[in-house]
């Protein structure tokens, strides 16, 4: 059970004098109002205005934000930001405040939830009949957008009221600041590719770590935080709210989701086939331009075209695909100005909250029906089908030779055009395995347990032996990568060698049925075969290491027995050494070719711990 700190500041005195107290350290403009100090460097701006402007409050109103304050430029930091929330929450009855848990530097990851009927616990909001909609900032903190929308809109929905009727059809859930310690390395020159704001926070954690590569893994605090509240939620809607890098081009808010081809199919439909136009109308209306995700193929070169590119469970989106929580990701394009992407996101929460209160019914339909599949096979990833071409508002291109690097630089000379590109998509499943009734794990490496309950995936944990034949698996072909990826040394597996055989569980084993809502997640973290499993997070190294050996002076007699009494044996012997010169050569290598095959060789090296059980 999740136990979520929750603070109701409903007329609560003490904490909002403190938090009035805190705000009034901060009514002056921001000082440092102005584009980025590398602006002469950025490609040229494409000068824009658009309705959503009017979503701006006075520079001097109350409840106006330091972005508001500041024309667009700035972004507060977090003792900032959380005084405004707390002065927020303390002057509503319709919102109230949760924490999630403290970071390893010791500051609070916070969540404002908005409710008009109430719901202000994580049980209360998971079975109320209004649809859930949860969107987190900053998990990349250079990338802020979302946290200063998402400001704006609780506060309309509430003290402004512009926005009231809202409350009596959804209840959101705003984390400005997911990665809060990254949010305060704070700078001007944190993200040399992009427009704004004026101070930025940094990509990664003080661990160092891409939040947005953990969701399977789980090694940082801040994301074992979110995914118990996640799952704990469990919302209708997921919303991680991002900026790109990368080429320049016309459009502004891109966002989107796996395709009916992920692990989601219901969900991903309807995500594509509602959510997708009715979110892409809002924004035009208030004049910006909303596009695909948009994933280039070379820089250099957009007519080269763009990937349409399908996420594992590592990252957000395709991690909500995996568990059936529906996700999308947006990418605000970082050359725009601040200004114009905040007013976008802001758009595009307003039409995500409207258009998940008008479909609940067949969202939540969709849901079930993801969540109930059960399907024999199981793709573990995706790779590249037929490609397509689209219609695409680019930005003129004008490379260069630079005189500095040698290379080609491209540049772009803000003029929009519509151009024809091909999309490779990255659609064709791939990676299929048998999906069994249950996996096996050891007593030994039963501390799996806590990733899986993390995953808010079920298990049993056996408490008298058992003996049972399973499906095992050897991993031959397995290798070590050559160099650290997210805190991590990543297996490659190969190809796997499948067995049946009698294995005997001790006491304290976990049996893990994939007949459960996270069935396909299951199979994506104990497969080894699953790029995001845990054998190819390195979590399993001590499988790959040989810790008994021989003495020649044993094996030698021992190989002259073996080459006289199999003849089958004595064949394949010479055979290799007539067509493998480096295995001739070498004397040691060719004692253990017959080690390999004695009975005293390790039947367990290479052997991949977790079993399969079998469905019938």
């Amino acid at each position: 059970m999740l136990r979520l700190t929750l603070r109701l500041t409903l007329g609560t005195k003490a904490i909002a004098t403190a938090a009035l107290a805190s705000w009034a350290l901060a009514t002056a403009p921001p000082a440092s109002a102005q584009a980025p100090q590398h602006e002469e460097f950025l490609p040229p701006v494409i000068e824009w205005s658009g309705a959503s402007e009017e979503l701006m409050l006075d520079p001097g109103h109350e409840w106006a934000t330091d972005f508001e304050r500041s024309a667009g430029y700035d972004s507060p930091d977090y003792a900032s930001t959380k005084a405004w929330c707390e002065r927020l929450v303390a002057a509503s009855n319709n919102l109230a405040w949760i924490s999630l848990g403290l970071s390893p530097e010791q500051r609070e990851i916070f969540a404002i939830v908005a409710s008009g009927e109430g719901a202000f616990t994580a049980e209360a909001l998971a079975a109320s009949e209004r649809p859930l909609v949860l969107a987190q900032g900053g998990i990349h903190s250079g990338e802020i957008d979302g946290k200063d929308a998402g400001m704006m809109l609780l506060r309309d929905m509430t003290v402004t009221g512009t926005r009231q009727d809202l409350l009596d059809a959804v209840n959101f859930v705003l984390v400005p600041i997911f990665s809060v310690d990254a949010h305060e390395r704070r700078g001007e020159t944190s993200r040399i590719n992009q427009r704004g704001p004026t101070v930025q926070g940094w990509r990664t954690t003080a661990r160092n770590l891409n939040l947005n590569r953990d969701y399977t893994k789980a090694d940082a605090v801040e994301m074992q935080h979110m995914l118990r509240f996640l799952h704990a939620l469990d919302p209708d809607l997921y919303l991680d709210l991002h900026v790109t890098d990368g080429a320049d081009y016309a459009y502004d808010i891109t966002f989107g989701s796996n395709g009916p081809h992920g692990w989601s199919p219901q969900i991903n439909t309807w995500l594509q086939d509602e959510l997708q136009p009715q979110v892409s109308q809002a924004l035009d209306r208030m004049g910006h331009i909303p596009g695909p995700l948009i994933f280039t193929v070379d820089q250099l070169d957009i007519r080269e075209g763009m990937y349409s590119w399908t996420a594992g469970p590592r990252f957000s989106n395709g991690y909500g695909d995996a568990r059936h929580i529906p996700t999308v990701l947006l990418e605000n394009h970082s050359l725009k100005p601040y200004r114009q992407r905040v007013l976008g996101t802001y758009v595009f929460l307003e039409a995500c909250l409207r258009t998940a209160a008008a479909g609940k019914d067949e969202l939540r339909a969709a849901i079930a029906t993801d969540r109930q599949q059960r399907p024999a096979m199981q793709h573990t990833g995706y790779q590249d089908g037929d490609p397509r071409s689209i219609d695409f508002l680019a930005v003129g291109e004008e490379p260069y030779e630079s005189s500095v690097s040698g290379g080609q630089v491209m540049a772009w000379n803000g003029q929009v055009s519509t151009i024809t590109i091909p999309v490779l998509n990255n659609s064709q499943r791939a990676g299929e395995v048998v999906r069994p009734a249950a996996y096996w794990i050891p007593a030994a490496w039963a501390d799996l347990g806590e990733l899986l309950q993390l995953h808010a995936v079920g298990f049993e944990r056996i408490e008298e032996a058992v003996s049972l034949e399973v499906e095992v698996l050897r991993l031959p072909e397995a290798s070590i990568e050559g160099a650290p990826y997210e805190g991590h040394v990543r297996v490659t597996a190969g190809e796997a060698v499948a067995s049946i055989e009698t294995v005997e569980f001790g006491p304290g084993a976990l049996r893990v049925p994939t007949d459960q809502d996270g069935g396909t997640l299951t199979v994506l973290l104990l497969d080894p075969t699953s790029a995001d499993s845990f054998f190819q997070w390195g979590m399993m190294l001590e499988v790959l290491q040989r810790t008994e050996y021989f003495e020649s002076y044993v094996l030698e007699p021992m190989a002259r027995r073996m080459l006289e009494e199999d003849d089958e044996l004595a064949n394949e012997f010479a055979e290799r050494l007539a067509n493998d010169e480096e295995f001739a050569a070498d004397p040691r290598a060719r004692l253990d070719f017959f080690y390999m095959r004695s009975p005293y060789y390790d039947r367990e090296f290479r052997l991949y711990p977790i079993a399969r059980e079998l469905a019938d």
